[in-house]
């Protein structure tokens, strides 16, 4: 054999021996040695697979040994140190070297199925190329991910478990270069979804120094934002999304999906994405020209998804799915660039649907509790996380997003007595700088004043529903029989949103505030402290009792009218005795 070629081949032996990193790619090796004596290795290898978070604590791994081989490394003492060499590579017992044959022959420069171990060995470092370091993780289509799929992919194979309850925890393990892949991620299924993905394959030289290794992984994760125009109209970010806002009936609220990937999305070949968003049924989002598709923005970073998702709406479940994430297409069908700090979003609206909470124009049973009760908007993400099993998905915990509205509670009484209540007095309402619109009970608008009024009640009440955050003028235009009109100018109130608790289900009281100058002798605010959690604003509104003018001269008026009496009845008295008279002349 030439000089050049055992220079060649010593090479291979160095370089196979880097192949210790996140994702068993290979590292840049030198022929320096470091202090000590080349040693050949003869104590049985270890190999520790652990996150230093230990976020992958319910992750168990296999290994499998793809070449025998002796391992020199320089040692000092008991240290050893400086990198591994290999010798006397020979391929590991079993159906190994068919399966690593077979799946790499159709790289260009393949050897001979024939040729011996060092020779393929030689070929597999050369033809890595340049993909390797201990930030990058194997690449799909490459010969070590080739490798790695043929192996994980064969039922034949026997693996090698760990050696105790540690789950990452490989002892006693024979020297050469081996392959570790996840055996199961850490909860899998059930209700909390997943905390953990399969990793990157890790390739490793055993024998020498113990190999320690971190996964090349990465678990999806979602989160959803609701756009609160009471905090400058922002979604807040990935990190810290805004999560709740308030919403009129009918009035559009815009959402946002954000979804992460994993950091080894290039180990995959088809990563499937899935964003699955049930909405509560009080909601309904917006569709595409009035159809039945959800009208969905859909973003990889910043660049616009022209195709490669389907969006879907069905019973009160909104689905996004890329069947491939990798082959979403931008604008003139141009390629999306995508990596593992790649974030994908959907943008969508949806509203209080006054069609499905009303029918005939009361208020169903099932949302009685509507206001000030959160409407909760749940998302969750489905993903590929097994890069050699197209049918292995993970899916996260669901994240919520929460939207609240509110009504107002009117009671009309008179300034005689505030225990009567007035009944029939009419009212309009208007949201501030919206004054072609009026709001009917139900929250809904509409520009014809009679259509909205609102009428007191038996008990003197007007009740609206469904009222966002924001400022309102109560208008009186008619006042009850006896009363005046003392709102005719109208009443500005503002509703705010009150204290948000720590659970969604607690009914939360908004706050109100009167505007400068309003009589709060005739317009009060109940204390939210003692009403019941209704999510409605309490108002009081007084009428003045209408007045009685002064009568002067009462007594000569009297007079007049007895006089005039006086005088009717002698004309009376004196017509009747003419008449009698008249008679009894013609009798004679």
């Amino acid at each position: 054999m030439s000089m050049n070629k055992n220079i060649a081949r010593l090479a291979v032996t160095a370089g196979l021996t880097a192949a210790l990193s996140f994702g068993g790619v290979m590292v840049p090796v030198t022929m320096a040695f470091a202090e000590g004596v080349p040693t050949v290795a003869t104590e049985q290898g270890k190999v520790f697979i652990a996150d230093p978070d230990t976020k992958y604590a319910g992750t168990s791994f296999k290994g499998i040994q793809i070449f025998t081989a002796k391992i020199t490394q320089n040692k000092d003492g008991n240290t050893w140190s400086g990198d591994k060499t290999l010798s006397d590579i020979q391929w590991a017992p079993g159906n190994v070297k068919t399966l690593v044959t077979t799946a790499l022959k159709g790289v260009p420069g393949v050897p001979n199925v024939n040729d011996d171990a060092q020779t393929w060995a030689e070929f597999i470092s050369m033809t890595q190329g340049s993909n390797y370091g201990e930030t990058t993780a194997v690449n799909n289509g490459t010969v070590l991910d080739l490798i790695a799929e043929a192996l994980e992919g064969d039922k034949t194979l026997t693996w090698t478990q760990p050696s105790n309850s540690s789950k990452g925890n490989f002892e006693n393990l024979e020297h050469g270069y081996w392959l570790f892949v996840t055996d199961t991620p850490g909860k899998t299924n059930g209700t909390e979804g997943n905390t953990d993905a399969y990793t990157s394959p890790i390739f490793t030289i055993v024998g020498g120094s113990d190999v320690n290794v971190a996964p090349k992984k990465s678990v999806p994760n979602v989160t959803k934002a609701v756009k609160d125009d009471a905090q400058n109209g922002t979604f807040g970010d990935f990190l810290n999304p805004n999560k709740a806002a308030d919403s009129a009936m009918d009035d559009w609220v815009d959402y946002k999906l954000i979804g992460t990937v994993a950091s080894n999305i290039n180990t995959y070949s088809t990563y499937t994405y899935t964003f699955t968003d049930t909405l509560p049924k009080s909601m309904t989002p917006k569709f595409k020209d009035g159809g039945t598709t959800p009208d969905v923005t859909v973003k990889i970073g910043d660049t616009e998804v022209e195709n490669g998702y389907n969006a879907t709406y069905d019973d009160g479940t909104l689905t996004v799915n890329f069947p491939n994430l990798r082959d979403c297409k931008g604008e003139g069908n141009t390629a999306i660039s995508l990596s593992g700090s790649s974030e994908v979003t959907v943008e969508y609206q949806a509203k209080l649907d006054s069609r499905k909470i009303f029918e005939k124009g009361k208020i169903k049973e099932e949302f009685k509790d509507l206001l000030g009760k959160a409407q909760i908007n749940k998302v969750k993400l489905t993903y590929s996380n097994n890069p050699h099993d197209e049918n292995a998905t993970g899916t996260t915990v669901e994240h919520p997003a929460y939207d609240y509205t509110y009504g107002i509670d009117v009671t009309k009484v008179g300034s005689d007595d505030e225990d009567k209540v007035l009944a029939g007095v009419e009212f309009t309402l208007q949201e501030q700088g919206d004054d072609g619109n009026y709001i009917k009970a139900d929250g809904t608008k509409t520009p014809d004043s009679e259509q909205a009024k609102l009428t007191t009640d038996a008990s003197g009440k007007i009740n609206v529903v469904g009222l966002d955050e924001g400022t309102y003028v109560l208008k009186e235009v008619k006042p009850a029989p006896g009363y005046n009109n003392s709102h005719s100018a109208g009443i500005t109130f503002t509703i705010t949103r009150g204290t948000l608790p720590a659970d969604d289900t607690t009914v939360v009281n908004p706050g109100c505030t009167l505007a400068n100058g309003t009589d709060e002798n005739l317009v009060k605010v109940a204390q939210t402290n003692t009403e019941a959690a209704d999510g409605k604003v309490h108002l009081t509104v007084t009428d003045e009792k209408g007045s009685n003018l002064p009568l002067t001269g009462l007594n000569g008026v009297t007079f007049t009218w007895i006089a005039g009496g006086a005088v009717l009845c002698i004309g009376v008295a004196h017509l009747i005795r003419s008449r009698k008279q008249a008679e009894e002349s013609e009798q004679e």
